[in-house]
């Protein structure tokens, strides 16, 4: 054996140790019921009769979901314009979906970002092909949230979902610059405004359309704060994925 491919055979062999060590330490569980799972299982098969998956009809725009398939947008995106060129979720906000980003978020259950990654990569990973997206990037959470924290969940996210689909994950692009309200609490006015110069531009990619990755798509709000600077930076296109959407209200 050469030494190039002795070489690459240890690193090989170490990437699996690791990948061990990372299953003892975080061992896969369904983000839905916390209960430890095989990998390949993912959400199991209970639990997947307590979610409710997006799927058609859903709005053009921000890919909530719609009662009337004869509708192109949702309530929301007829009455305001979006700096995200299209968005897609993969369930729906519901009871259940709450908790498992509840824990993702606040109860370290950072192995539950595998998961989410590999039901995002199966739902709309051709989706990502069509639109030629080139790069991933999380939303970045302010520096002093992180360190508290100890991690952000949607970098957490963004990197499985990169090493799926062999995509870059730009993690220093983009910068949050201040801290703002959980938009939660706020309404459409008050969101928008919280959120308002909230990012910046760190560093230039050389990307011309990414895909932003998230946790939760309520309003819009974060994305279009985020997706308006990207555009600046010189990006043509921003199109956005996230776990979670609210039912179109209309």
């Amino acid at each position: 054996m050469g030494l190039k491919k002795y070489l690459k055979a240890w690193r090989r062999f170490f990437h699996w140790i690791d990948g061990k060590c990372l299953d003892l330490l975080y061992p896969p569980r369904c983000p839905v019921c916390d209960k430890v799972t095989l990998p390949k299982d993912g959400v199991c098969r209970l639990c997947r009769k307590k979610i409710t998956v997006v799927k058609e009809p859903s709005c053009m725009k921000c890919g909530k979901p719609i009662s009337n398939a004869r509708r192109e947008f949702c309530s929301d995106c007829k009455r305001h314009a979006h700096r995200f060129t299209q968005g897609k979720a993969l369930w729906v906000y519901e009871a259940e979906v709450k908790k498992s980003i509840y824990r993702f978020k606040y109860q370290n259950k950072r192995e539950y970002g595998s998961v989410y990654a590999a039901e995002m990569a199966k739902a709309y990973g051709s989706w990502v092909k069509q639109k030629r997206i080139q790069a991933v990037l999380p939303i970045p959470l302010y520096s002093k949230k992180k360190r508290k924290r100890g991690y952000n969940q949607s970098e957490i996210l963004a990197k499985e979902l990169g090493r799926l689909l062999k995509l870059p994950v730009c993690t220093d692009a983009l910068i949050r610059t201040q801290e703002t309200l959980p938009q939660k609490t706020l309404n459409y006015a008050e969101r928008k405004q919280n959120v308002r110069n909230a990012f910046a531009s760190a560093k230039k990619t050389g990307f011309q359309r990414i895909l932003l990755v998230d946790d939760i798509y309520t309003t819009g709000s974060t994305l279009d704060a985020a997706a308006d600077v990207l555009l600046q930076a010189g990006m043509s296109e921003v199109f956005a994925c996230c776990i979670s959407i609210g039912q179109d209200r209309g």
